[in-house]
Parts: structure tokens; C-alpha cells; sequence
């Protein structure tokens, strides 16, 4: 096997492993950990770390310490929160999310480095087209990479179906899940009282060695970046510092469709931490039990991949507009009818439906986005994906902060005006690009962006 296919290979399962336990215990705070809202909580401050760490720490972790103990490292952190989860309270779980926000972006930041390197030096070798060797590197990681929000999931559910002591909801607590629940200000444990500690501490475990094996197998069998790539990381790391990037962030606003994108990138935050902050503990955990979130949140991320790598093929074909009006109706009929619908345990195949349309228009939303970005920006790309970051994370920081002082209706009346809001504030966009594109050959516009540019999620 080439020496460099091995590396992502080792990169890919390591991620595997961590984000395995990671997006499992992401999925689970605002239930496990419902009172006072600390679930929530910890996730708003762990996306508001990811902001400040997305800024400064990944050049110069990565030029002090090289691409492969940089991502050691960055493990480590979210080795850190699982270990805080353990013994959840708000002085250790706050901490350790802010720990694992700020080495969520040297670990990306890392890996990409990494991969770059790897094939660009393999294609040297090779005599063929970086690029081309790049992409299909990055292919080979997402290819394994996107299915730990399967097993992650899939580990807790089975676990917690183990519970020796099934609770039978009451009609009158069904009452209260849904859009109009009545659990905002009081502590829901309807869905995770059969729990008992030794399950969760199980679980916790399982995480907890998902992330050392990780740690281990970049420890242990990846490559350090060698003599002769030395120079390429080097250049690689040839990045603003903070106060450039910074500046050349706020200066990128002055562009008229920036301003007009940020609503929709906002939202792209708002809806994914609707679906797992929100419509896992009022609407799961809250008629069906804790033991049936893995389960769902497993169908959203089986629909998501398949419905990312779909569009993003036939977007080509179809053009970014009408996949944008999909996942806006898809969005606009899954709010509305979360509105009206009261979950019950008898109409177990509608706790299903909701995360699998939802997995569709997240895909759109994270596939066309991107490509926008990539394409209303082309000679301004780090600072326009710097925005990007910076607002999808902002999405998310909002979501989870406003999570347990607004009731469940509000916020989707909310995620309902941000989306409609977006829309119309995209098609302005879309009208000033066209405008501004006049005149130009359109052999110029290419809808392909750099793999790196994807990555913006935890």
C-alpha cells in the first residue's frame, strides 16, 4: 500500500473513532443533561470557543508542533469533554467545552494540512495533477468520515435500550412534548428516568476509549510530515495572523452580498441546533425515551450523506436555485407541521419522517452554500469561508444559548422568519451577482471549491 494512502487511511479511522463518540454524546446533552439547561448550555459555549479558536491557535499550533501531534492534541480535547460528562455539572462540563472548542479548529485545520501535503507530495511523485490527487484523498475521508454519526448514535441507542426498567409515559406528560411543550422552566426527566448510572457511565465509557484508540492509532501509525515536505508545510502554514485574518473578515462585509448571505449562513446554524437540541428532547426523548434518539439522529445522518453526495452531483444538472427552493419548502412544511403535530408513541414512523426530510434540506444547505461561497467569492475565498465559519458558528451559538428560555413553538416561529428571511435576502444576492456578472465570460465562474472550505461543522 502507498505510504501516503496509509496516512489518510490513519487520519480517516482516527477521525472515525472520535467523532463517533463525539456526534453520539452531541446528540444526547439536551436530553442527558436537561437540568438548568446545562446540555444546551455546554454546546453554546463549545461553538463560541470554536470561534475565537477558528481565528489564532491552528498556524501557530501547527508551526510549533507539526500537522500530526497538532491533531494528537486537538484528540485530546475532545477526549477532555467526554471525561467531563462524567460528572456533569457547570464546573465541569463548561470548562471542558470550551477546551474542546478551542482545539476543534487546530484538528481541522490539521488534517487538512495534512491531506494537502500528502497528496501533492504523491502526486509529485506520480507525475499527475495535485488537485485531482487532493480530491480524491478528501473523498476517501468523507467516505469514512460521514458514517460515525451512524455508529456514534447507533452505540448509545443500544445501550440505553438495555434499561431494566421501562417508564410508561402518562397521557397527561405526553401533553407537554411537542411544539407547545410545558417543560421550558422545569427539569423533563419523562424520557431518561429508567436510566440508571452504570448505563451511562457505560456509554461514557465506550466514548471515552473511542477517543483514546483515536489518539493511539495518530500516535502510533501516522507519518511525521518528512524532511522534503517540510518546506511544502511551511508554505502551507504561510497564513495572516490573527489581526489580519480578523480585519480582512470584518474589511470582506464591505462586499454588498456578503451582508445579503449572512442571514442564510446564520440559519444553516439555527437548523442544526434545532434538530439536536430541541427536537431531540422535546419531541424523542420527551413521548419516545432517550433509547430512541440514537435511532433517529441516525436516520437524519444516513439521509444527510446520501442526499449530499446525490445533490452534489446533479447540481450541475439542476442549478443551485432549484435546490434551494427544495430545501426551503422541505424546511417551510417540516416547521409548520412541527407546529401542529402532537408526538405520540403510536405514530412511531413520524419521529422518523421529520429527521430524514430534515437531512435533506441539511445537505442542501451544506453542499450549495458552500459551492456559493465559492463561487460569489472566488478571489476572496479565506475571508469570505471565514465568515462563513463565523456565522454558521454564531448560528449555533444562538440556538443553543436562547435553547432553554424560549419554549419549543417560539423558536420555530423564529427558525421559520430566519428562513423566509434568508430566502428573500438570497434572491437579492443572487440578482446583485447576476448583475455584477454582466459582461463576464461565465467560463470564469466555476462551481468547485477547495475540500478544506467544507469543513466547518464540529
Amino acid at each position: 500500500m502507498d505510504r501516503n494512502l496509509k496516512n489518510v487511511l490513519v487520519i480517516s479511522f482516527g477521525f472515525l473513532l472520535l467523532f463517533t463518540a463525539y456526534g453520539g454524546l452531541q446528540s444526547l446533552q439536551s436530553s442527558l443533561h436537561s437540568e438548568g439547561g446545562l446540555g444546551v448550555a455546554s454546546l453554546s459555549v463549545l461553538y463560541a470557543a470554536l470561534i475565537l479558536s477558528s481565528m489564532f491557535l491552528p498556524p501557530i499550533l501547527i508551526k510549533k508542533l507539526g500537522c500530526k501531534w497538532t491533531i494528537a492534541g486537538s484528540m485530546c480535547c475532545y477526549i477532555a469533554f467526554s471525561l467531563g460528562n462524567f460528572y456533569a455539572s457547570w464546573y465541569t462540563l463548561i470548562p471542558t467545552s470550551v477546551i474542546l472548542g478551542l482545539g476543534g479548529a487546530p484538528l481541522w485545520s490539521a488534517k487538512c494540512t495534512y491531506l494537502t501535503i500528502a497528496g501533492n507530495s504523491y502526486a509529485e511523485k506520480a507525475g499527475k495533477n495535485g488537485k485531482d490527487i487532493i480530491n480524491q484523498y478528501f473523498g476517501v475521508f468523507f467516505l469514512i468520515f460521514q458514517s460515525s454519526g451512524i455508529w456514534g448514535n447507533l452505540i448509545s441507542s443500544l445501550i440505553f435500550s438495555q434499561a431494566s426498567i421501562k417508564v410508561e409515559i402518562l397521557e397527561e406528560n405526553l401533553a407537554c412534548c411537542g411544539a407547545y411543550d410545558c417543560t421550558t422552566h422545569t427539569t423533563n426527566t419523562t424520557g431518561s428516568a429508567e436510566l440508571s448510572n452504570s448505563l451511562i457511565y457505560t456509554l461514557l465509557g465506550i466514548y471515552t476509549g473511542n477517543g483514546v484508540l483515536a489518539v493511539l492509532l495518530i500516535v502510533v501509525f501516522l507519518d511525521q510530515i518528512t524532511s522534503d515536505q517540510a518546506q511544502a508545510e511551511k508554505e502551507a502554514l504561510e497564513t495572516p495572523s490573527f489581526w489580519s485574518t480578523f480585519l480582512a473578515t470584518l474589511q470582506h462585509l464591505q462586499d454588498k452580498r456578503q451582508c445579503l448571505l449572512i442571514p442564510l449562513t446564520m440559519y444553516s446554524g439555527f437548523e442544526q441546533g434545532f434538530l439536536s437540541g430541541d427536537y431531540t428532547k422535546t419531541y424523542v426523548t420527551c413521548a419516545l425515551g432517550i433509547h430512541y434518539v440514537g435511532y433517529v439522529m441516525i436516520c437524519f445522518s444516513a439521509v444527510n450523506s446520501l442526499c449530499s453526495l446525490l445533490f452534489g452531483k446533479i447540481s450541475q444538472f439542476t442549478g443551485r436555485k432549484l435546490l434551494f427552493a427544495l430545501a426551503t419548502v422541505t424546511n417551510t412544511a417540516c416547521i409548520i407541521a412541527l407546529l401542529l403535530w402532537r408526538p405520540h408513541p403510536k405514530q412511531l414512523a413520524v419521529f422518523f419522517v421529520f429527521p430524514a426530510l430534515w437531512g435533506l434540506s441539511d445537505a442542501i444547505w451544506q453542499t450549495q452554500v458552500n459551492v456559493l461561497y465559492g463561487i460569489f467569492f472566488e478571489k476572496h475565498k479565506e475571508a469570505a469561508f471565514a465568515n462563513y465559519r463565523l456565522w454558521e458558528s454564531l448560528g449555533f451559538v444562538i440556538a443553543f444559548g436562547y435553547s432553554t428560555k424560549l419554549q419549543v413553538y417560539i423558536k420555530l416561529y423564529i427558525l421559520l422568519s430566519v428562513l423566509v428571511l434568508s430566502m428573500v435576502m438570497y434572491g437579492v444576492a443572487e440578482y446583485v451577482e447576476a448583475k455584477s456578472s454582466l459582461g463576464t465570460p461565465t467560463a470564469t465562474k466555476k462551481e468547485n471549491i477547495e475540500p478544506c472550505a467544507q469543513e466547518t461543522r464540529m
